[in-house]
């Protein structure tokens, strides 16, 4: 169901009508059957029927083969069927089966296979939209002709990524057709009560082609989808097509449907998908097809659920599975001791070095191309790598599911978030799509992209541009976060990600970017989830990481001239924490500082207290005692902001407070 129809079989020959029918006729029916195993509880959590809506999806994939991609919503699974997903793994994940598409870890919501170009069914409203662009992206740099089809529905319209990622798939010319399924209604509420702009408006806006549809019509929609399939292979932008549907069933199986009445339900089943291309097939003698075509399709859908409802659960063992991918090993480098170069000088090089030996290396971000970014980092990056070094607008949400998509299709993008502040605008990208995606598709799914950011208080930057957050993405499961401190860990860190199969949240203390270090050789490469002792000691263990790190060194080698010996441990990466090499230092210390510039209340500080606690309970000679910023906002004066960031003098006294427990 994958190969390509563009060319071989004109639309509206028997043939083609009859592999239109059957595809729709399939999903008709395997909707059906869902809705029943729902009643009869064999399907647990949601689930969201696109009955009514067969011909929109079919039409829209007639013309895709295997280089193409497509996005989904929510109620996705007639986009995938159309795209030639097996009824039988579908029906085994929407009961959450081992032998569902999905392992049984996606569901109805999140139901995908990446190895067939379907980039996934999201319970987000609008979040598949910029992944689709990332998809595109990967297309374009591919130039193999590949095409993605975006499919969203026109309550997300509303959502601030359908602008995002229409505008960046402009401003980039990219492959994409963002297909609306128009059925009316958004979750409850009428279209018409939701906009006051025609999607053919809004797509002038963005200077992006517009086609409007009968998405009951699969011929009408098959034959515009294979002209615009044509033309985007051949290297046409961006395309919106709106699809005039209907859903026959309610938001969700279960909605009471009260908001609309049974007259205008029934007006569209006058205007059946089925029925309309049944006509056309028996006004051509085709009426035997039909029968057939039924016989046959019931028994795919009868055998597929029979094998489904037999087909085991998940082990509970593997509750644990498919979170990160496996990482190769990398052994921890000697440190280098000879020549200097800045921290900034790192980033920069790393970057190089990872564009110059991997063509799938790709950066976007915000001024990261002509601008060269906001501290020089990527200062002539794009000339020397035309294409593969790419401005975006100020869009973050769209920045980051392009990550997701072009990781998904085999690209290993590297996107700036500009300040770790921003990262609000954005985290939907983060914590729902690029830490989920591969525990949702049973492992069908890596992700290698990394998210380079910077913060750093200390210069009254205010609120809004100091914050210290990786206790926020360190929370996520399937997200990597790692803080360097030095010039040789940013670059072998920095390397180590861009070629690490996983998202990778790197980031940057703009306040050291001018600090000296020894030089690595070129291919230097540090481990993740390693930290490092950074000064041996024997009295007491101080954790802690990035900047504040260099105030530690300060104290202990300050205390050190009393005779307090003070084991130094760098974190280096936040998550996965090597609470190990903590371990190991508190066995011999029984005493445990944690230093950190983020405020204190569940931060890293934290976590490491009560992992101390669990499991270095009889280590301990003393309380766990945190250094960490105040419990309020970053100030913007330097008054307040000199009190509300640790400092050594505070170091020092946390020092001194779990030794006096000696006495």
């Amino acid at each position: 169901m994958t190969e390509s129809n563009s060319d071989t079989t004109a639309i509206g020959g028997a043939v083609t009508l009859t592999e239109l029918y059957r595809r729709m006729l399939t999903i008709r029916k395997f909707e059906d059957h869902a809705a029943r195993l729902y009643r009869a509880t064999q399907i647990p959590g949601f689930l969201h029927l696109s009955i009514g809506q067969e011909a929109s999806a079919v039409g829209a994939c007639w013309p895709l083969d295997d280089r193409d991609v497509v996005t989904s919503t929510h109620r996705g699974h007639g986009h995938c069927i159309a795209k030639g997903l097996d009824v039988e793994g579908m029906f085994a994940e929407l009961m959450g089966k081992e032998t569902g598409t999905c392992r049984g870890r996606g569901g109805s919501m999140h139901i995908a296979d990446p190895r067939k170009g379907i980039f996934g069914a999201n319970g987000i409203v609008g979040a598949g939209l910029p992944i689709a662009v990332g998809a595109g992206t990967a297309a374009q740099l591919r130039d193999s002709g590949g095409v993605v089809v975006a499919f969203f529905g026109d309550g997300a319209v509303a959502q601030g990524v359908f602008h995002e990622s229409v505008n960046l798939a402009a401003v980039w010319d990219l492959p994409v057709i963002f297909f609306c399924e128009n059925n009316g209604y958004s979750e409850f509420s009428a279209a018409v009560d939701q906009h006051r702009a025609t999607l053919r408006e809004r797509a002038a806006g963005y200077g992006v082609e517009f086609h409007q549809v009968d998405g009951n019509d699969v011929v009408q929609v098959a034959t515009l989808q294979r002209t615009l399939v044509d033309r985007l292979r051949a290297g046409a932008g961006p395309v919106i097509v709106e699809a005039s549907t209907y859903r026959w069933h309610g938001h969700y199986e279960g909605d009471p449907e009260s908001y609309r009445d049974a007259a205008e339900l029934a007006a569209w089943k006058e205007r059946d998908p089925l029925t309309v291309l049944g006509d056309t097939m028996r006004g051509q003698g085709l009426a035997e097809h039909l029968a057939a075509i039924e016989r046959e399709v019931d028994a795919v859908i009868e055998s597929a659920i029979e094998k489904a409802v037999a087909a085991p659960y998940p082990a509970e063992e593997t509750a644990g599975d498919y979170v990160i991918t496996p990482r190769a090993a990398i052994p921890e480098p000697a440190t280098p001791t000879a020549g200097s170069w800045k921290i900034m000088h790192a980033v920069t090089n790393a970057l190089t070095k990872e564009l110059a030996d991997d063509p799938t290396v790709f950066l976007a971000g915000i001024d990261v191309g002509k601008g060269g970014n906001v501290y020089g980092l990527t200062r002539g990056l794009a000339e020397q790598y035309p294409g593969r070094v790419r401005d975006t607008p100020i869009s973050e949400s769209a920045i980051m599911g392009t990550a997701v998509g072009a990781a998904m299709a085999g690209y290993r993008p590297v996107v700036e978030l500009m300040y770790f502040d921003f990262i609000g605008v954005c985290l939907d990208q983060l914590m729902n799509q690029a830490a989920k995606l591969r525990f949702m598709t049973g492992g069908a799914v890596t992700m290698p992209l990394v998210v380079r950011t910077q913060f750093g208080a200390g210069k009254s930057s205010g609120s809004q541009h100091s914050q210290s957050l990786e206790a926020l993405v360190a929370h996520i499961p399937g997200l990597t976060v790692v803080m360097p401190s030095t010039p040789a860990d940013t670059y072998g860190l920095l390397r180590a990600a861009i070629q690490d199969p996983n998202p990778v949240i790197f980031i940057e203390n703009r306040l050291l970017y001018g600090m000296k270090g020894a030089e690595p050789p070129a291919d230097h490469l540090v481990p993740l989830g390693k930290a490092i002792v950074r000064r041996p000691g024997t009295d007491v263990t101080v954790v802690s990481y990035s900047k504040t790190m260099y105030d530690c060194l300060a104290v202990a080698d300050r205390l050190a001239a009393e005779g307090i010996s003070v084991e130094v441990i760098d974190l280096r990466t936040i998550s996965p924490l090597d609470f190990d090499t903590v371990l190991t230092s508190l066995q011999k210390t029984n005493r445990l500082v944690v230093v950190h510039q983020a405020v204190g209340e569940f931060g890293v500080g934290a976590e490491l207290a009560a992992r101390a606690v669990r499991e270095g309970f009889w280590h301990l000679d003393a309380p766990v005692i945190r250094v960490t910023a105040g419990a309020t906002p970053a100030p913007y004066t330097p008054a307040l902001e000199k009190i509300w960031l640790p400092d050594e003098a505070r170091i020092e006294a946390a020092i001194r407070e779990t030794l006096d427990t000696r006495s």
